[in-house]
């Protein structure tokens, strides 16, 4: 082994021997990892089942209408209740109870209406005329005549005791409240009479109303933004259609600016921190003599104003300290790594002349794109079904003590119920959606599942997208003659491999990943369960957990990324893939941090770049900043939600082109690294890496040195 090539080897294993039969990805290959290919095949059929299950057991309709105490539907078509679309509480002050925080159900009854109350009135005071009594009854259940008494009304729970003006929330009927000198009014007026004679403040109803919506309005924020969406969508789209050109354009750009960008950046990179030194200096030496800020950080304490703490003089010359060894770090690594910055700029452009010979490679992830829409549709549908596949059950609610209270009851017979007998003015209302079925009870399980296989088959698509790249991207590397000895349609080809060969390694890779992050769900979730709890232990032993998991989702990802590039070239399975991939980069440690730092920082400056520009773009546009615009912009709700839509959009649209990028970058390098180990130039073993990489290296082929 040549003397100058030790620096690429080490103890982690064997460099590539020469192979003359080898011209790049194998063709005659078999299959990979079959039992992870039948047990994926078995857990996407059981998905399907479950979807099945939920789709004739769901109701999406307990999400959309609100649901009287019989458990109706108010306003749904086709039913008796078709032209009574909102829900009227008998006494809204009861949603004051805590229990409604807990049970989201106000224990008072509720009724289907055509309206809201309009005005105040009583129980008493509408009985004494005919006319009021005809209006009083819309808000009565059926059968209220004034053959009825009074208190054979109200002990029946036939009619409220009052009516107070309401306004609909939601298709719910809440109490108008409003404000006049500092005080709480309704209808106008500060006080009401509660139906039994008792004059209340209208800041009673306050806590009512308060409890009664704190399930429900973040249902009029969705409606608010899906009617900003239908009047902006068009915009949205046009901006995303300039995310994508811009994107392309960036990406035509990089190849003949490659080099000129990346000591551009590294310059900018040394300015700004030493701008950060200069500044800190300034704002230290200003604070010399100023009151208190001598103090020091132990003795100020832990704050939970921030700002205190850029009050100190020690602050500034920690953060002075920081930046200044941040500095001298960069600087000394550009000096001792300047020539692996080289090949990564020489790897970078490249990179774009293989996408140019692989042009179809920009539009895969629109594939992807497709089949993870798909997806995540198929998750949320079957998701919104299974929450909503539960049964109606009630329950019995007393104002006073009742042992009976909160017990299940059947509403169709509770009048002649041992209950309603021991506690005359109990009520059997409907509490929620659940069930005792085997199916209700194992219904949590067929969530998780449900999540867990979301996941899985979302990290099985972006790893197909991986290696069908990777496939397509090492055929232009391992191409003696380019692109005459490249395959006609690579994208394709490796794509064909990848599916008839590798569907278990594809499954295999995906389903580590999806384990760890189910694993960081439970952990999210037990950390969302802990946030009252007191143990500081316990705190601090689920944020280690929560990091170390953070930590292993990223390196099992980067493993996972090289192990297709490798199943994509030799046709092994996954865990022979991953172990030759890991070796061979563990050979080349210090380039593959050198590159990977230096190609992630351009690629994310460009996704900045683009997000950024059509950010700035959408704020002018539909904030109404820019008077050109007032009159062509849509008037929103909020204005915000189309320019986070636009900014998350092309984020993903300017990842998507990156991506591909990126995967073109990691493949021509573990291809670099083995033309490296392979060859040495002889007229035998030629080095198949471009001229540019190779004066980089000062490797020649021997028959370019004779000339």
């Amino acid at each position: 082994m040549p003397e100058e090539d030790g620096e690429f080897y080490g103890k982690n294993g064997e460099p590539r021997k020469y192979d003359p039969a080898f011209k790049g990805p194998i063709q005659n290959r078999g299959c990979t990892d079959i039992v992870c290919c039948i047990l994926f095949i078995v857990a996407v059929l059981g998905y399907i089942a479950v979807g099945i299950l939920a789709w004739s057991q769901g109701d999406p309709r307990k999400v959309i209408y609100p649901t009287d105490s019989r458990g109706q539907f108010c306003g749904q078509a086709g039913t008796p209740l078709e032209k009574k679309p909102f829900l009227f509480y008998f006494n809204i002050m009861k949603c004051a109870s805590p229990m409604v925080l807990l049970e989201f159900q106000c224990p008072t009854t509720q009724m289907c209406v055509d309206k809201c109350p309009e005005k105040f009135m009583t129980l008493v005071k509408a009985y004494s005329n005919s006319k009021d009594f005809e209006y009083y009854k819309n808000f009565c259940k059926e059968g209220v005549t004034t053959s009825l008494g009074i208190p054979q009304i109200l002990s029946q729970g036939l009619c409220p005791a009052m009516l107070t003006p309401s306004k609909p929330f939601t298709r719910r009927c809440f109490p108008a409240l409003g404000q006049k000198g500092g005080v709480i009014t309704v209808g106008n007026n500060s006080h009401f009479d509660d139906g039994t004679g008792t004059m209340r403040d209208a800041k009673d109803l306050v806590d009512g109303v308060k409890n009664a919506t704190v399930v429900i309005e973040a249902r009029q924020v969705v409606m608010k933004i899906f009617e900003d969406y239908t009047q902006s969508w068009y915009w949205i789209l046009l901006g995303l259609v300039i995310a994508m050109l811009t994107s392309l354009l960036f990406i035509v750009l990089l190849r003949f600016l490659a080099g000129i960008m990346v000591w551009v950046m590294i310059a900018m990179v040394i300015l700004v921190i030493g701008y950060g030194i200069f500044h800190c200096y300034m704002e230290y030496a200003a604070l010399k003599g100023e009151p208190g800020a001598n103090v020091t950080l132990q003795e100020l304490g832990f704050q939970t104003d921030f700002t205190v703490y850029l009050q100190i003089r020690q602050t500034w010359l920690a953060f002075m300290i920081i930046l200044a060894i941040v500095e001298v770090i960069i600087i000394l690594l550009l000096i001792f790594l300047r020539k692996r910055l080289l090949i990564a700029i020489a790897l970078i452009k490249e990179a774009s002349r293989a996408i140019g010979h692989v042009m179809c490679s920009l539009f895969y992830p629109l594939f992807t794109f497709v089949l993870l829409a798909m997806v995540i549709a198929y998750w949320a549908v079957t998701a919104v079904f299974l929450s909503t596949s539960n049964e109606p059950v009630y329950k019995v609610f007393n104002e006073t003590e009742c042992e009976h209270s909160r017990k299940t009851c059947d509403p169709a017979n509770y009048t002649t119920s041992p209950e309603k007998a021991q506690c005359p003015e109990s009520e059997c209302l409907f509490a929620f959606y659940g069930g005792e079925t085997i199916y209700h009870k194992y219904l949590i399980g067929l969530q998780f599942y449900n999540v867990f296989l979301f996941f899985w088959c979302a990290n099985f698509v972006t790893a197909l997208g991986q290696m069908t790249l990777a496939g397509a991207f090492s055929s232009y590397y391992w191409a003696f003659v380019k692109p005459d000895d490249m395959p006609a349609w690579p994208v394709f080809s490796s794509l064909g491999r990848a599916l008839r060969y590798h569907t278990g390694t594809l499954a295999f890779g995906s389903l580590i990943l999806s384990i760890i992050q189910i694993i960081r769900v439970l952990l999210e979730y037990l950390d969302h369960k802990l946030k009252g709890a007191q143990n500081k232990f316990a705190k601090f032993l689920l944020c280690c957990l929560k990091c170390c998991f953070w930590c292993l989702e990223k390196c099992i990802k980067f493993l996972n990324r090289n192990a297709y590039i490798m199943v994509a070239i030799y046709g092994k399975n996954f865990c022979a893939s991953a172990r030759d991939a890991f070796l061979l980069l563990m050979r080349n440690l210090l380039r593959v941090a050198v590159l990977d730092k230096v190609t992630d920082f351009l690629l994310f400056l460009g996704k900045l770049l683009i997000v950024g520009l059509v950010g700035i773009f959408a704020f002018f546009f539909f904030s109404g900043r820019v008077k050109a615009f007032e009159d062509t912009a849509p008037h929103l709700h909020y204005y915000w939600v189309p320019i986070l839509t636009l900014v998350v959009g092309s984020y993903l649209i300017a990842h998507g082109f990156f991506s591909v990028y990126a995967m073109c970058v990691d493949t021509l390098f573990l291809c670099f690294l083995e033309d490296l180990e392979r060859n040495d130039g002889s007229a035998e073993r030629p080095y198949l890496m471009p001229e540019s990489l190779r004066k980089v290296l000062n490797k020649k082929n021997k028959t370019e040195a004779a000339d």
